[in-house]
């Protein structure tokens, strides 16, 4: 378990770093930046994969797991491309907003697919969540479409994943595969237009924009060594380290603006969340109980 441990924390805290990475890319756009980390990504789970000497994983693929990690791939390619423009304009805070909600919709997710019924409590922070929403929405003058965008996005791959049911190495395979030949396509079409900035500001841009593959394959691959560690109690837990740090990093390195109206927001947000923690926290141990009972 503390191998497991240790493992989750870096995965979370490197995801949490993630807008330190983006703005070193620039002057490379997001959509290229974005074509970069597919290329490599592949590049890097290939490598993974030869190593452990991985194969036999291809027979047992068949068109409906292919299917869905094809699905899985343009969801996420959504939600690394938000991600990766919001932080290179200035949203770091509202990134962390999307990964402050996504447990919530994944709640709400559960309701509606799989006709889960909401104990009190959990309704009582899905309301919190919305409210937080809508005051956002009045202190942003808009929606908060890059939080919403990056937290559905990441809710609907979550469940495809769930449904592909294949180890992480793998589906990123498979899924980055899916993308590559669209993602190089776009690359030599800004290379075409000289509009690309991969090989034209020097190696070390260079080795960063490559280097986009390997900081998404290693947290992946420390996340997949947690997941099968660690109960599921503790990495539910572990998941908010990454929207800290994010926030941390948009208030105090970046130093994007939090007004007072805005505060209001992200307090009922991280209220919705403290209650939806205790709550599972809660059922489980009464779930636990009448077995602990049973083998006394």
């Amino acid at each position: 378990m503390k191998r497991g441990m240790v493992c989750g924390v870096a995965a979370y805290v490197m995801w949490g770093l993630f807008p330190l990475y983006w703005p070193l890319l620039k002057p490379a756009g997001a959509g290229e930046i974005l074509a970069h980390r597919i290329m490599w990504s592949l590049v890097a789970v290939v490598a993974v994969l030869a190593v452990r000497r991985s194969r036999g994983w291809l027979r047992t693929l068949g068109w409906r797991r292919g299917a869905l990690l094809a699905l899985a791939a343009l969801v996420i390619s959504v939600n690394w491309g938000t991600y990766i423009y919001a932080v290179n304009s200035g949203h770091t805070i509202e990134c962390a907003l999307g990964y402050f909600i996504n447990p919530l919709i994944s709640v709400v997710f559960g309701v509606v697919i799989f006709q889960e019924r909401l104990r009190r409590w959990q309704w009582a922070a899905v309301g919190m969540g919305a409210a937080a929403v809508v005051a956002l929405t009045v202190d942003y003058g808009r929606p908060p479409w890059i939080a919403l965008v990056l937290a559905f996005a990441f809710a609907v791959y979550g469940l495809l994943k769930k449904f592909a049911d294949m180890p992480s190495a793998e589906s990123l395979a498979v899924e980055t595969t899916v993308t590559f030949l669209p993602a190089l396509g776009f690359v030599l079409l800004l290379e075409g237009r000289g509009d690309a900035a991969f090989g034209h500001h020097g190696v070390g841009h260079a080795v960063l924009l490559a280097g986009a593959g390997i900081v998404t394959a290693v947290p992946l691959m420390l996340f997949n060594t947690a997941a099968i560690r660690l109960p599921l109690s503790v990495i539910g837990m572990l998941q908010y380290l990454a929207p800290v740090l994010q926030f941390a990093i948009g208030l105090f390195v970046q130093n994007e603006e939090m007004p007072p109206s805005r505060w209001a927001g992200f307090l009922l947000v991280w209220l919705a969340l403290v209650t939806l923690t205790w709550d599972g926290l809660t059922a489980g141990r009464r779930e636990a109980m009448p077995e602990t009972a049973l083998r006394g």
